[in-house]
């Protein structure tokens, strides 16, 4: 039970696993070009709200690069990259 609670967690409109498919993208120190699975994900996630994590432990807590993560709206070509 506590794995089906678990898939179902989301983190600004992007569920934890499409959090984690964009992880080899944010984690130093080679971080890889984001999957389409990623990009995909970031396209419905609520970006303002994932900027208001840019200067939390949250993301370094979970192995990833606020940094890095900033840049990823960038390289999956959205429409409309988070101004954070």
């Amino acid at each position: 039970m506590a794995a089906i609670s678990a898939d179902a967690q989301t983190i600004c409109n992007m569920p934890t696993a499409s959090l984690m498919a964009c992880k080899p993208s944010v984690t130093p120190p080679n971080p890889t070009q984001p999957t389409a699975t990623c990009c995909s994900a970031l396209a419905h996630a609520d970006m303002r709200c994932l900027c208001s994590y840019k200067n939390s432990n949250v993301l370094p807590s979970l192995g990833i690069d606020p940094n890095l993560a900033m840049q990823l709206p960038g390289k999956c070509k959205l429409p409309h990259p988070a101004n954070c």
